[in-house]
């Protein structure tokens, strides 16, 4: 598979193999190998690791939770695979922890490489949120692996599965004005005075000219939530939901009106069973809705962590 053929629909599940890799994990660590040869495992630091059987479903699978991981399969008689695993150790010391880099020598790991179908090598793979995909074969150009890359992090980001790079401390609360921005102060003015298409429109005036910033982004995710379940009649919308589960459009209001009652779980798994239960333009846009939900939330949230594995687990 090209890069230009990326996508993250057809992933394996590795979790129905994780207590099968466990148990089979009886080999001693195969981390020992030939000095020699661009193939052998590089000394990139905390970017780029050695992996085994043993050690897969820590260093890979659990690890991909928090970043993605990009598996370089190999060996040492492979000559392809020591033009490519170079590149790869490059890109990853570039990368500076934006995702890891997991080197597997299939001759040590013979069954590691049957679990996850590899047919030929060099083959490289990528795994996010607990799902593992192809991403292409062959010893390609650093131009186009660069590439391949550049759309894995976009398919990331569009399918929610992580945090958007770069999301740092937790945002502030709304009603903690930072300072250093008049429009900061027209919003609570306005969300004071009950004004919230002012406190909207305030807010989107900021994210016009500074499309990151985290303060305006939930402040304007609030108030739209607010707009949204105002006036509505709870009764009827969750006796609506409840009368026709695959009704988008009633999920989501129950979702929004979960969220603001303060039942952000009820809210976030109403929306990953959505996912789940429905296909294309509804689940799509049940996606969407959940991705919404998130910034009402800190980053770091725990139960923004949990319901985008919950999301993973639906989309595939």
């Amino acid at each position: 598979m090209k890069p230009s053929d990326f996508s993250m629909h057809g992933a394996i599940d590795l979790g129905a193999r994780k207590q099968a890799l466990e148990r089979a994990a009886q080999q001693q660590n195969a981390q020992a190998r030939s000095s020699g040869g661009g193939a052998a495992p590089g000394g990139g630091g905390p970017s780029v690791i050695d992996v085994t059987e043993e050690t897969f479903n820590d260093q890979v699978v659990e690890r991909s939770r928090t970043v993605p991981v990009i598996i370089d399969l190999w060996a040492e008689w492979c000559e392809p695979c020591k033009q490519l695993s170079p590149i790869l150790e490059k890109l990853a010391a570039e990368a500076n922890g934006q995702w890891i880099l997991a080197k597997v020598d299939v001759d040590a790991n013979q069954r590691l490489a049957q679990a996850l179908r590899v047919q030929s090598i060099p083959m490289v793979m990528a795994v996010v949120a607990g799902q593992v995909v192809p991403l292409f074969q062959g010893a390609l150009p650093e131009a186009q692996v660069r590439e391949g890359i550049k759309q894995l992090f976009a398919a990331i980001q569009q399918q929610g599965l992580m945090p958007e790079a770069g999301e740092g401390p937790p945002a502030e609360e709304p009603g903690d004005v930072p300072e250093g921005n008049p429009a900061y102060a027209a919003a609570q003015t306005a969300l004071e005075s009950g004004d919230l298409d002012g406190a909207a429109a305030a807010f989107r005036s900021v994210l016009e000219k500074t499309p990151n910033d985290d303060y305006a982004k939930a402040g304007l995710a609030q108030v739209e939530l607010v707009q949204r379940v105002s006036g509505v009649d709870e009764d009827d919308a969750r006796r609506a939901a409840t009368d026709d589960p695959n009704d988008v459009a009633a999920q989501i209001l129950v979702a929004d009106l979960d969220m603001y009652g303060g039942r952000v779980e009820e809210a976030f798994d109403r929306l990953v069973g959505t996912v789940r239960r429905t296909r294309e333009e509804d689940r799509d846009r049940a996606r969407k809705h959940l991705l919404n939900l998130f910034a009402l939330l800190p980053a770091g949230d725990p139960r923004v962590a949990q319901a985008r594995r919950d999301l993973s687990s639906a989309l595939f």
